[in-house]
C-alpha cells in the first residue's frame, strides 16, 4: 500500500540558479546536493518544517533520461511558463507575497480572493508557475 508522496520533480533550466532561488529567495532547506558517478547532480530541497517532502530540482540537459530533442522541447515549455508545478500553502498570503516580491520573486497575479482562500500566482526563475495559497479552513492541508 502506498503511504505517502515523498519526492516531486520540478524541471529547471539551471540547477545553480534554481538552488539560489529555492534556498535564498523561498527559504527552503537543502536536503541533498550530491554529484553522482555519471555526473548527474542530485539536488533536493524542501520547505522548512516539512521534512517528509523533497523537491528534486531536475536538470533539463540531454542525458540518460532524455535526448536533445526532448530537452529542447521541455526547455521551451518551461520558458513559456506553461508548466504549473504545484501549490505552496501559507498562513498569510499577502504578507508572504510582499516578502517574496521584495526578494525579487516574480508574480503573475497578486493575492486574490477565491472560494478556497486567497491565492497569488508566482513563477520560479526557470518559468515554472506555482499557486501560493492561504486556504480557508475547509480547504487547508494539515501541517505534519
Amino acid at each position: 500500500m502506498i503511504q505517502r508522496l515523498s519526492h516531486v520533480s520540478i524541471y529547471v533550466l539551471d540547477q545553480d540558479a534554481a538552488y539560489d532561488f529555492y534556498v535564498n529567495k523561498l527559504g527552503f532547506e537543502v536536503r541533498t546536493d550530491q554529484k553522482m558517478d555519471n555526473g548527474f547532480r542530485w539536488l533536493n530541497v524542501g520547505p522548512k518544517g516539512q521534512p517528509n517532502l523533497q523537491i528534486i530540482l531536475m536538470p533539463t540537459a540531454p542525458g540518460p533520461m532524455m535526448d536533445q530533442e526532448t530537452s529542447d522541447a521541455l526547455r521551451a515549455l518551461i520558458r513559456k511558463g506553461v508548466l504549473g508545478a504545484g501549490v505552496f500553502q501559507t498562513a498569510d498570503c499577502q504578507q508572504t507575497y510582499e516578502e517574496l516580491k521584495a526578494k525579487g520573486v516574480e508574480f503573475k497575479q497578486p493575492p486574490t480572493e477565491r472560494f478556497y482562500g486567497i491565492e497569488a500566482l508566482m513563477t520560479d526563475n526557470s518559468g515554472n508557475w506555482f499557486s501560493m495559497t492561504q486556504p480557508k479552513e475547509a480547504y487547508a492541508t494539515p501541517a505534519q
